[in-house]
């Protein structure tokens, strides 16, 4: 009952109120806002920064969604094996998702600039040709982003795989070692379909993280230059806060609500369609 009324006060309750501030023009201060219906949404079909912004969603998932999988399925299947050192390794891959973006974003910041150290290295040995402000145009901003994300979350990924590789019986890898499959084979045969609900979960996750990313995006491009680097999640932020359009910020973050429940539920009916699949 206490979990019941905690999630039926409050965060059903926030949802119902954000529905309804959607429908209003309004400031966030004013005490007499106007009701506009679904004018506010209407005007979200014909945002142009609105389409890109899920587009710029849309490419993130696809590129750190695959990245991190193959990373983390890599890193696990590695440090299943006899490697020394390997508690060092595993600290090592899992220690950025504990840090703080805030804390992390101004040393990208630093990192990435024209001035940067890694035009500083480039320059030294001997690829300046490839130096660039690497934050200040559009068609080098989003693959920052996008490292940035891999380098911090490819740690959870590992982690996940590293567990349900563990739940593998080892009775079926080693037969499958004596009937003379090599390792590359047990990975491709045996070990990736073992882990298929691990990524699954990892496809909803990223999917609705892709949805929600604010924080890296707006702590080091703010997402400029010239809306290369918007999501959602900065948008809502900006019409809401700077801006000053609570009501439209609320129409978007329904609709963020909105599609991030369908991208979940998605990816949950495709799992479930070739698990049906598979067991025919």
């Amino acid at each position: 009952m206490p979990a019941f009324v905690f999630v039926v006060g409050l965060i059903y309750y926030c949802i119902i109120e954000t529905g309804y501030i959607s429908t209003l023009d309004w400031d966030g201060t004013s005490p007499t806002p106007t009701s506009v219906g679904f004018a506010n949404y209407t005007a979200i079909l014909q945002d142009p920064i609105f389409w890109k912004a899920i587009w710029h969603t849309a490419l993130f998932f696809v590129v750190t969604f695959t990245v991190q999988t193959a990373l983390g399925f890599v890193f696990a299947a590695l440090l299943h094996s006899k490697v020394k050192l390997g508690t060092l390794y595993k600290v090592l891959v899992f220690t950025p998702v504990v840090l703080a973006p805030a804390t992390m974003a101004p040393v990208f910041r630093q990192m990435f600039a024209a001035d940067g150290q890694l035009n500083w290295a480039l320059d030294h040995i001997g690829l300046g040709f490839l130096s660039q402000p690497w934050l200040a145009q559009s068609s080098t901003a989003m693959p920052v982003i996008m490292f940035i994300t891999v380098w911090q979350f490819t740690g959870l990924t590992f982690v996940l795989y590293f567990a349900a590789m563990g739940q593998i019986d080892p009775e079926t890898l080693e037969a499958a070692r004596t009937d003379g499959a090599s390792n590359l084979r047990v990975l491709r045969s045996i070990v990736w379909p073992g882990v298929r609900g691990t990524t699954v979960a990892l496809a909803m996750l990223g999917v609705i993280g892709a949805l929600k990313t604010f924080d890296i995006p707006y702590l080091v491009t703010i997402g400029g230059p010239n809306y290369s680097t918007e999501f959602l999640g900065t948008y809502i932020y900006r019409i809401s806060i700077p801006s000053a359009h609570v009501g439209y910020g609320a129409a978007l973050s329904i609709l963020l609500l909105i599609l991030a429940l369908l991208g979940a539920i998605i990816v949950a009916a495709r799992a479930n369609r070739k698990d049906g699949e598979s067991s025919v």
